[in-house]
């Protein structure tokens, strides 16, 4: 089995996050690899249908901007670097796809709300993950 020598977290900011970061933490630091740190703010459009004729670009800032700081903390706490901390906007599955391949990423840590068995994947944000990833994905599964 190879060893994993870049690691990318993808985290939504919930208080379930550090069940993720602490099993990735745990595996990056097995493997001694390097450890990113990840958190996709969805574009306030989507959430609203896209059709509001009003400007959200300050609700976006806000939103960027209390991801980053709850991602600093995160990466604080994890001892994650900075320059290894990314806020994007986006799709989750589409972001992570692209910093795989930026960053050469050889596995994927995301959290899973799932149901049982093969269903804790389906129809969640880490099934859009591991369906178009070139790499692992491990789905922590969030108690």
């Amino acid at each position: 089995m190879s060893t994993y020598k870049k690691m990318l977290v993808a985290i939504d900011l919930t208080e379930e996050a550090p069940q993720v970061l602490a099993k990735a933490r745990t595996l990056a630091d097995s493997q001694d690899a390097e450890l990113m740190l990840v958190h996709v703010v969805e574009p306030v459009g989507y959430a609203y249908g896209g059709d509001i004729p009003m400007d959200l670009s300050e609700l976006q800032d806000q939103l960027d901007k209390a991801a980053r700081e709850q991602l600093g903390k995160y990466g604080e706490e994890y001892g994650i670097e900075k320059v290894n901390q990314i806020v994007t906007v986006g799709r989750p599955e589409s972001e992570v796809h692209s910093l795989v391949k930026e960053h050469d990423v050889d596995l994927v840590v995301v959290g899973s709300h799932g149901r049982k068995g093969f269903q804790l994947l389906l129809g969640s944000t880490a099934n859009g993950v591991l369906h178009g990833t070139e790499c692992d994905v491990l789905a922590v599964r969030i108690h």
